[in-house]
């Protein structure tokens, strides 16, 4: 190092990588980085950009004096340094055409001399940009890039291991709640069969990821006749999971109310449809079952397909949806309902997923 104390610089650098290592908390991490660089170099302002290799773009997550923004890599000196992986130094912003203004314009704060140093992690890959503004008593010079350099490679790995941490404890605290979802999903399903004289009636339930939208109930209205809900809404994870609890529980609310199929269903389709994203919608299936002439009565609102295995002659019958989805329609007028008579033997079956083509 040139004229500068390099044992001081270098204890000093040894300082701020010590205290980089004491810290994962990538907010408190990112402030210590610009702090450090201005005192190091005195200077007036610093800003760090992170990199947002999605999008190609630089961000400002921290900014002493600066409101946050976002940049394309192919902008301002901050932009080369990002794109060549070098240190850019100029020592007068406003003569160099490759200057962006845009800051200075949205603050009004006037930069003179810049030292814009790319930040990467073990991989020499990019990870932010570090950008120091206006040295106090001068221009940046050989001596100060070189302490840019030493502070960017300790910045630039403790920013990945703090990012990394940071994923880390988001994929914890996301997997803590799919198991309270799943949790709560799998205890609102039937604990045990319905009785229903006649019939024996089962429900099985395996989610493709932690939690999914498929739901399944029973409500015994008495000993002669059983109500059966089944359905998936469209998606797998926490949203589609709550969607299922509300669908199943106003299934039960409105069928206590108003045991009419065709209303149940328009009814529960006009609530959910305002609720629910354009990409959402939900299939059911909602019937009646009678133990003393093994009638089905129901509607299958685009869930399909329904197996119908008889028990006198062994043929299957595969049975489609006989109105739309609930949650496309804004109302659903014209729905049909269909019904089964049921011998001894017979076995009828209702199907969630894709499962069934594995």
């Amino acid at each position: 190092m040139t004229q500068r104390n390099s044992k001081k610089d270098m204890h000093t650098i040894l300082q701020i990588a010590r205290a980089l290592g004491m810290t994962s908390d990538l907010d408190r991490l990112l402030k210590m980085v610009v702090d450090c660089s201005m005192e190091l170099l005195n200077a007036e302002r610093a800003t760090l950009f992170l990199y947002d290799s999605e999008h190609e773009e630089l961000y400002t997550h921290i900014a002493e004096g600066v409101e946050e923004f976002r940049m394309s890599l192919n902008v301002g000196f901050a932009g080369l340094a990002a794109r060549n992986l070098k240190i850019v130094n100029c020592s007068d912003a406003y003569a160099d055409e490759r200057f962006n203004r845009e800051v200075d314009a949205r603050t009004g704060y006037r930069t003179r001399n810049i030292l814009s140093c790319p930040l990467t992690d073990y991989n020499g890959k990019l990870v932010g940009v570090l950008q120091i503004l206006n040295k106090r008593d001068a221009a940046f010079d050989d001596s100060d890039i070189e302490m840019a350099e030493a502070l960017s490679a300790q910045a630039g790995v403790a920013l990945q291991r703090a990012r990394l941490m940071e994923e880390y404890l988001e994929k914890q605290r996301l997997e803590h709640a799919m198991e309270v979802a799943c949790e709560i999903q799998q205890e609102m399903l039937p604990s045990q069969s319905p009785p229903l004289e006649g019939f024996d009636i089962a429900c099985w339930n395996r989610p493709c990821d932690a939690t999914g939208g498929d739901f399944c109930d029973f409500i015994s209205l008495d000993k002669r006749w059983l109500m059966l809900s089944l359905g998936d809404v469209s998606g797998h994870g926490i949203g589609p999971a709550l969607v299922s609890c509300v669908t199943r529980a106003m299934f039960r609310a409105l069928w206590t109310d108003n045991c009419d199929i065709e209303e149940v269903i328009r009814k529960v389709n006009r609530l959910m449809k305002d609720d629910l994203p354009d990409n959402r919608f939900i299939t059911a299936f909602l019937g009646v079952l009678y133990s003393e002439t093994g009638l089905l009565h129901y509607c299958s609102a685009g869930q399909a397909p329904i197996l119908w295995l008889h028990a006198d002659s062994g043929n299957v019958d595969v049975l489609a949806a006989n109105t739309f989805p609930m949650g496309i329609l804004p109302d659903m007028r014209n729905i049909e309902t269909q019904k089964a008579l049921m011998q001894t033997g017979d076995v009828f079956a209702l199907l969630t997923e894709c499962d069934r083509y594995s």
